[in-house]
């Protein structure tokens, strides 16, 4: 069977893994949804092609990426990168499996005629600028940053995956050299060959808002050397030349982005994802619903959550609920149970005991914990009615009760310095009665 029928046939099983069907097909490589029969849940499953692999030109160099790719197993834990759960070689079958993320690619959103609105552009830039910010502090830097290797779930969930050609600078592993990634989506310093730093993904990732917000590349050419001449040597034609709607702080952020020195570019993910912010919060309505950007900056900036890291604030949202309250509306009422505790994201709240004022809550400040302390439906010991407009994080205790212990540990930290300052205002008011 030649290498054409082994790619066009559908495998019944992988390792230990059931194939159920065939996802798509790449260069080298197709991927297979399959059932894991151990941990019972779905994955997708990289099977590189043994002609590939055999080839006497580039077969070592495919094998170097393979194990490249398959050396990060259960490295990269983040909400928005894909995780790689196994790798194996079997009957001299090379394969990766991976996280299962319906929904297809980012390539779907890349179309002039099915173009996102610009607020979802900017979250899902944010959420790269995030996860290849974490990555790069692990010590990786991807590498090919385009719309096939972003992953698009419901709304702006998206996943980065496939980090064959990724750059592990603190490993002491050899490293896969050359001209690597896809010529459109290139840095020049990647093009050329020069040492890279993490803004060569910040030059790609600026390379996908274009496409994002244009549905065009800012280079083409009928021929690869022309392309890369062109990446290396010409100024990208600006993007109200095929789009004159995008709003100009938008487009000012992809050109520095896409600047040819990246001296000139962003200096680190934290500034590009702080103009992501400002330029998200121009964009939405007062009555629009509160963005994840919009949300993953509040949290950082709140005291409550200083010491949670990227990936754990990831995961308050996804486990949180927010609203929007006018000014004296009740946020929690005295006498009722209830299984939630609250976080003021913005503005003021009162604590009252009957018609009496207990103290007042800012932005930050946490009440009704005990629901989660006492792991029960507990009647409200006061009421808390908003000041000023206020915006207010619920999350429910079987939600936190369900997420990772190192998350239940941030919070139950958090609650214990919250009884203990309490404590002590308690007994600071009893001596001096």
């Amino acid at each position: 069977m030649n290498s054409g029928d082994m790619r066009n046939s559908t495998p019944k099983q992988i390792g230990k893994y059931r194939v159920k069907r065939k996802l798509g097909t790449g260069a080298t490589s197709t991927v297979y949804l399959a059932e894991d029969p151990f941990f019972g849940r779905e994955v997708a499953i990289k099977l590189v092609d043994s002609q590939a692999l055999q080839d006497p030109t580039h077969g070592q160099r495919y094998k170097k990426l393979f194990l490249n790719e398959a050396s990060l197993a259960g490295k990269l834990k983040h909400p928005h990168i894909a995780s790689i759960h196994d790798a194996g070689v079997d009957d001299d079958r090379h394969y990766l499996v991976m996280e299962y993320v319906p929904g297809g690619t980012l390539e779907r959103c890349c179309d002039a005629e099915n173009l996102l609105p610009f607020s979802e552009v900017v979250e899902i830039a944010f959420k790269c600028c995030r996860a290849l910010d974490y990555a790069y502090r692990q010590g990786v830097i991807h590498r090919d940053i385009k719309p096939a290797n972003i992953m698009l779930g419901q709304n702006t969930d998206i996943k980065i995956t496939d980090f064959g050609t990724a750059l592990a600078f603190k490993s002491d592993r050899t490293q896969v050299s050359g001209v690597l990634g896809s010529p459109a989506y290139m840095s020049p310093e990647q093009v050329t060959e020069k040492p890279l730093t993490h803004q060569t993904d910040i030059y790609s990732l600026g390379v996908v808002m274009h496409q994002l917000l244009t549905g065009r590349v800012p280079f083409t050419a009928d021929n690869q050397f022309t392309l890369l001449n062109k990446v290396i040597n010409e100024t990208p034609p600006p993007i109200r030349n095929f789009r004159s709607d995008v709003p100009p702080a938008l487009e000012a952020i992809v050109e520095r982005a896409m600047q040819k020195d990246p001296k000139n570019r962003y200096k680190t993910w934290n500034e590009f994802s702080l103009s992501l912010t400002n330029t998200f919060t121009n964009l939405e309505q007062p009555d629009e619903k509160i963005g994840d950007t919009k949300k993953f900056d509040v949290l950082k900036r709140l005291e409550f959550f200083e010491d949670f890291t990227d990936v754990e604030l990831w995961e308050v949202l996804r486990i949180s609920s927010w609203k929007y309250f006018r000014s004296q509306r009740p946020l929690v009422r005295e006498g009722k149970a209830g299984q939630s505790f609250y976080i003021l994201a913005s503005g003021k709240a009162k604590v009252k005991k009957g018609k009496k004022v207990l103290h007042r809550l800012n932005a930050g400040d946490c009440f009704g914990e005990m629901a989660f302390i006492k792991q029960s439906r507990t009647p409200r010991a006061a009421s808390v009615v908003s000041e000023t407009d206020v915006t207010l994080i619920k999350v429910h205790t079987n939600s936190l009760s369900e997420a990772s212990g190192n998350l239940q540990l941030r919070f139950n930290k958090q609650f214990l310095n919250i009884l203990v300052d309490r404590l002590a205002k308690t007994s600071d008011l009893v001596s001096q009665l």
